[in-house]
């Protein structure tokens, strides 16, 4: 069997694939790869399919140590791995590949030809952070089997997508109370707190004076703004509850997930109302895009 042996594991590294769906009315939320695009693109690079099991890497990358050859995939930010990104890479047998500090956005991800194979629970691989479904946190000495996820031939490098903004402003639709805010979440800036997690984007900024509102508990969704009660917004992740109690005034679109994955602590963003039939070209541009690779 074909493996990869952990020399240093970084700063928040996990196994991720797509997430594990259809169990959220039992309070089990999808969680799956930060930023859904990047391993999804990886994927289709070096052949696998697109919810092959990789390794998302945190702010800071691993060190592995490949016992064969291999073909390899890293995308989303630069970790200063010194090999190109967004491209097939062959690693020879032996060879050790080291990611560093992130250079821009928050997440690298590595895909290898074939798949990490561990093992489902719910029917993912994923590692819920939050939970510890699925696993935890890579570790030093830890050996990844690769698996055998690859169901064609690996791709050429991506082009085209402009992937990553600093000046990020995410794309939202109203949320299910956004009448209780009107415009107020759109007139400033925020900046995202070092308290955020993979279970929320916890933002500094304009206080949304409808946030003193009560409600009845109700279902939640990747991407809802929420507004609890001091007034300063929390954007739910991927590894977030499946009901709350807060009011939402907004929602992130779904072609704006992968900018969350990216978020960085003391980032700053803006909201932008979009409409429904704007979120779907906008989401249809960028499918289009990925199964261009």
């Amino acid at each position: 069997m074909n493996q990869v042996r952990v020399i240093a594991p970084g700063l928040e590294s996990s196994i991720q694939d797509l997430g594990r769906f259809g169990w959220a009315h039992f309070g089990v939320s999808a969680a799956g790869a930060a930023d859904a695009l990047a391993l999804r693109a990886g994927n289709l690079l070096v052949g696998n399919a697109e919810n092959a099991a990789g390794l998302e890497m945190t702010l800071m990358g691993v060190e592995l140590e490949f016992e064969s050859a291999a073909v390899i995939a890293l995308t989303g930010s630069d970790f200063g791995s010194g090999l190109p990104l967004w491209t097939p890479i062959e690693v020879p047998a032996g060879d050790r590949v080291r990611c560093a500090a992130t250079r821009g956005g928050a997440r690298c991800y590595l895909s290898v030809r074939g798949g990490i194979e561990a093992p489902k629970i719910m029917g993912s691989a994923s590692a819920h952070l939050t939970t510890g479904v699925g696993g935890g946190r890579l570790r030093k000495g830890d050996v990844l089997a690769i698996g055998d996820a690859a169901i064609r031939r690996p791709r050429k490098a991506a082009r085209g997508f402009p992937y990553w903004n600093p000046a990020t402003t995410l794309r939202v639709t109203p949320g299910p109370q956004a009448e209780w805010f009107g415009e107020e979440i759109y007139r400033s800036a925020y900046t995202v707190s070092e308290e955020s997690s993979r279970m929320g984007l916890r933002l500094r900024g304009q206080t949304l004076t409808g946030a003193g509102g009560h409600m009845i508990s109700e279902g939640v969704s990747l991407g809802a703004v929420q507004a609890p009660p001091d007034g300063q917004p929390i954007i739910l992740f991927v590894d977030h509850q499946t009901t709350g109690g807060y009011p939402k005034p907004a929602n992130v679109i779904s072609a704006d997930f992968w900018r969350l994955g990216q978020m960085r602590p003391r980032d700053e963003i803006r909201f932008e109302c979009v409409t429904i039939d704007q979120a779907l070209r906008f989401l249809q541009e960028q499918e289009e895009w990925l199964y261009s690779l």
